[in-house]
């Protein structure tokens, strides 16, 4: 029986994801950080209210054996390279920096298809760089999911997206599978099996693995 942490809660995956682990028993506590409060009454939940700047500041209420990252956002909704690189790379590595420190042997990332920290497009740079960043902080089990474009309801509209899914949707037969487009309860289902199989090492799940959950 164990407490397990999830960042994003209020995402497309993260929804998906905290649904699952308020249900599943093989965690007791299930703690939720957000900037806002979550709606939702669990006897399993709690729900840690935070400032991303200050993760350090709250460091005990984050102890937990397992944590689910699935935070990221994109250029529009940040605004600024600065903004986006703070919530897809400062914020995954603080709390994975805090979270090792309160005892979590287990991290589980949702980076994305392309990631790469040598790569010359912006977005995949800053997730290749959280991924090997993430690897330096040596938790006992990481494991590090790289989706293609995400199926689901998002909370925003994200530009572009929506023209992409309707093509992936009728053409979608005619992508490799490296590159269909994925269903985000796939990633979320894929993110809890594995997290709780607990194997030691550092593992890279494509696209194209996830597909199948």
């Amino acid at each position: 029986m164990k407490t397990v942490l999830i960042a994003g809660p209020t995402g497309l995956i993260g929804k998906q994801l905290l649904q699952l682990l308020l249900e599943d028993p093989h965690y007791v506590k299930v703690k939720a950080i957000s900037r806002k409060p979550i709606d939702i009454q669990n006897s399993k939940l709690e729900n840690i209210v935070l400032d991303f700047d200050k993760l350090a500041d709250h460091a005990a209420a984050l102890k937990a054996d397992d944590v689910f990252c699935c935070l990221g956002t994109t250029i529009r909704i940040a605004k600024t390279k600065e903004a986006f690189r703070k919530v897809d790379f400062e914020y995954p590595l603080a709390l994975a920096q805090v979270s090792k420190s309160q005892g979590a042997s287990q991290y589980l990332l949702v980076s994305a298809l392309g990631a790469n920290k040598n790569s010359g497009i912006f977005y995949n740079k800053v997730k290749g760089e959280i991924e090997d960043a993430i690897s330096h902080v040596l938790f006992r089990c990481t494991h590090i999911f790289r989706p293609s474009l995400l199926l689901g309801n998002r909370t925003e509209q994200r530009a572009g997206e929506g023209a992409a899914t309707a093509f992936f949707k009728i053409f979608g037969f005619l992508i490799p599978a490296k590159y269909k487009a994925i269903d985000s309860g796939k990633v979320a289902r894929a993110m809890l099996t594995f997290a709780k199989q607990h194997d030691p090492g550092f593992y890279f799940h494509e696209s194209k693995e996830l597909q199948k959950y």
